[in-house]
């Protein structure tokens, strides 16, 4: 599945020690989507991935994301995490293109008859 939009809000990072005695992390974002009825979407990157991705307030992305739900004391909960980002431009990032030159003279012996 995949999500678009931007991101309206960084959540502060939270992290902790597994009972088997790894450490883990998490960071949570908040995504609206576009168009008329707007959503907004709570996603959650795990890991590494964190670090990876550097997501910012205010930029376009699009998440791919897997919907997982568990069952705590009788009760459900659901979490959407991302697996891969791609940043759609939300900035200004100068583009990696060379400068082309053009092929257009305007001298008169450079025209052609047709």
């Amino acid at each position: 599945m995949e999500l678009s939009g931007k991101i309206i809000q960084k959540l502060p990072e939270v992290g902790g020690t597994s009972k088997s005695g790894n450490s883990w992390k998490k960071q949570e974002y908040i995504l609206e989507t576009s168009g008329q009825y707007a959503k907004k979407v709570c996603v959650s990157v795990w890991g590494d991935k964190i670090d990876q991705f550097a997501i910012s307030e205010g930029e376009n992305v699009t998440m791919s994301i897997d919907v997982e739900s568990r069952e705590y004391n009788g009760r459900w909960y659901t979490e959407v995490k991302a697996f891969k980002v791609d940043k759609n431009g939300g900035g200004s990032a100068p583009s990696n293109l060379p400068e082309m030159d053009t092929f257009h003279s305007e001298g008169e012996e450079d025209k052609l008859p047709f």
